[in-house]
């Protein structure tokens, strides 16, 4: 949520070189289907696709819409079932204030404290998250919220995934616990769980290099 192509910065450098590398937008609609539809349409018939948080969600809703066009599947840091009412009841004065014109507000004070683990990077990576929401902007917060308010319970569809799986998590993931994706993984025939230390919610930007090897091995099945 409220992330770009800088979220995969460290991942995109590793891999364009000898692969082509595509970052969907998920800030054009307020559904996750439809937001699923949207990157179908500006994807290759074929395609590995890796889904991280939001964009986990917005991966297994594809697969789910076209398992034929996957050809792997890595779900990171992300939760495989529906907004629970409470979570989805806290997003209503959220959007409201982003409304209102306090999005770096609410970005500060409510989700970025959440995101990661103690580290020396920890600074640097926040004032990303900064940037990244800045440059979004109020309109995709609020679509990308009533998307995740709206969300479909994905546990079933994973049991019909075929193709290498990877599920990957920060240790100190606080939003996205381990436990979810323990689920995940035992939901998905064949799949293989890793958890990166020294991350939280954004393992890509937090322990880049370890991410990196995850993903290659993937790729590599």
């Amino acid at each position: 949520m409220m992330c770009d192509a800088r979220l995969f910065a460290p991942q995109i450098a590793a891999f364009s070189g000898a692969r082509s590398v595509m970052v969907g937008y998920l800030g054009g609609q307020s559904s996750v289907e439809a937001l699923a539809e949207a990157a179908l349409q500006d994807a290759p018939p074929r395609f590995a696709l890796a889904g991280l948080s939001m964009g986990g969600i917005v991966a297994m809703a594809i697969v789910a819409r076209a398992p034929e066009r996957v050809t792997r599947l890595a779900l990171m840091d992300t939760n495989a079932s529906a907004e629970r009412d409470e979570i989805a009841a806290r997003r209503l004065p959220q959007i409201a204030a982003v409304e209102s014109g306090a999005l770096r507000a609410v970005m500060r004070d409510e989700m970025k404290p959440n995101y990661l683990a103690e580290g020396p990077n920890q600074g640097a990576i926040l004032d990303t998250c900064m940037a990244m929401a800045d440059a979004l902007g109020a309109e995709v917060f609020v679509r990308q919220s009533r998307a995740l308010m709206s969300r479909p319970d994905a546990r079933a569809g994973l049991q019909s995934v075929t193709v290498p799986t990877l599920v990957l998590c920060g240790a100190e993931d606080s939003l996205c616990p381990l436990h979810r994706h323990e689920t995940i993984r035992d939901l998905v025939p064949g799949s293989e769980l890793q958890v990166i230390a020294g991350a939280g919610h954004l393992p890509t930007l937090e322990q880049p290099d370890r991410t990196t090897r995850a993903l290659a091995g993937w790729l590599a099945r």
